[in-house]
Parts: structure tokens; sequence; C-alpha cells
């Protein structure tokens, strides 16, 4: 019975990620570094910035409705929630308009160097004007119905900054990201040391973090500002202890 209290007083961090390799690859990773608390991972089964019907006016009440769904369903209030994190791919969306390259073979968006192939340029634009819309809002909303939210990114996608690809299929997301939870398994140090010390890790202020994302073609790139949310998190822990 006294093990059942200690854990409903463990607050809940939400994390919310597109895929079910992105659980599958993180999920044990984060676990580990915030190990006072309860992690739960949200697969989206999409990017919800990206969703039909999303704009920059409505994202806050969509985002809330799947914590709420969560929360009703397990009998949690808000402030039952440490917070939310938002992993989010980049796919692209600072890059300048003229790198949106025609490829009217391409049956699939394909992310390079260089640009963006697809064979609908005009609904690429949109979508990217749409996206960067919907991400300054929430990078700069601070909190969700009193919940501290933070959103992060992984540039061009996830699989990009874990395994250096882009271009992955669904069979290769999820062999890569088995492999990446198996060599981080019990091994925190390391998946800090990963993603907070690598070429492509952005560390720093976080405003300033989303700045360095938005300039030329570095949304393409391998970057991603985790590690930002992952020092907070450690040096919070430290600070604790001490």
């Amino acid at each position: 019975m006294r093990q059942v209290s200690h854990l409903a007083r463990r607050k809940v961090v939400f994390v919310i990620v597109e895929g079910p390799s992105d659980d599958t690859a993180l999920g044990i990773a984060l676990s580990q570094v915030y190990d006072k608390d309860s992690v739960y991972i949200h697969i989206m089964h999409g990017d919800i910035t990206t969703r039909r019907g999303g704009n920059s006016q409505n994202i806050i009440s969509r985002i809330w409705k799947e914590v709420q769904g969560y929360a009703n369903s397990n009998h949690y209030k808000a402030t039952d929630f440490k917070q939310i994190i938002h992993i989010v791919d980049m796919d692209g969306v600072y890059i300048p308009d003229d790198h949106v390259i025609e490829q009217k073979t391409a049956a699939n968006v394909r992310y390079a160097s260089e640009g963006i192939y697809t064979s609908d340029v005009d609904g690429i634009i949109a979508r990217n004007k749409v996206k960067s819309d919907i991400l300054y809002k929430l990078r700069t909303c601070g909190n969700i119905r009193k919940i501290p939210y933070r959103v992060y990114y992984m540039s061009c996608n996830l699989d990009h900054v874990l395994y250096d690809k882009r271009n992955s299929t669904d069979e290769a997301k999820e062999n890569d990201a088995y492999a990446f939870a198996k060599k981080y398994k019990g091994n925190m140090d390391g998946f800090v040391k990963f993603i907070c010390e690598s070429e492509f890790s952005v560390n720093g202020d976080f405003k300033e973090s989303w700045r360095y994302i938005e300039t030329g073609m570095n949304s393409i790139e391998r970057y991603t500002n985790l590690c930002i949310g992952i020092r907070d998190e450690l040096d919070l822990r430290a600070g604790m202890e001490i």
C-alpha cells in the first residue's frame, strides 16, 4: 500500500511524439532522465502541427485535448502534471521557398541538404507557412492550462538526429529505434552525452535555439535542442540533491 501511495505522488511528464518508433527510441532513455517522475509517451500517429484544419489559433486547444483525454482516463488533475514536452520534426519548415524542388515522379516527399523534393511544390510551401506559424505559437506559449509546456525540435526529423537518416521507411525506423533503445538502456550518461554533446546539439538559450533553426537551411540539417530540456532537468535534480 505504501508503494502505491508513493507512485501516486509522482508527477506526470507528458511527452508528445509523432510515431510509435519515436516512443521506442526515447521512452526508456527519457524515463531515466526524469527518474523521479512518471514519464508517459503520447503517440500522435502523425504531426499535430500539420494536421488538417490546424492553425496557430486552435493548436493550443488541440494539444490540450490530447492531454485532457489522458488525464480523464487516469483520473488526473492538471496539478498532477509536472510538464508537457513536445518533440517535433522540423521537416525543413523554415527553408527558403526556392529550395522546395519539383520532382514530378516523387511518390513521397524527400528531404536532402539542398532542399525538399516533391511533386506538389505549392502544397509544401503552404504546409511550411502554416507549420511555422503554429511552431511560433507553441514555442512562445510557455504553458498550457498552467502546465509548463515546451516544444523541442528534431531536424530534419527524429531519425536524422538519432541515426543520421532523413528518409527512413517505417521498417527501418522501428529497427533503428530498437537498436537505439537497447544501446542506451541503463546508460543515461551515454544518452545525455549523445544528445547534449554532439555536433548537432543546439545548447544554450531556448529562444536562441529556435532562432538558430529558423535560419537559412538549418531546419533541414541535423540539429536538436532537446538537450536544453535534458540539461535543465539534470540541473534541477542536482540542485535538489545538494
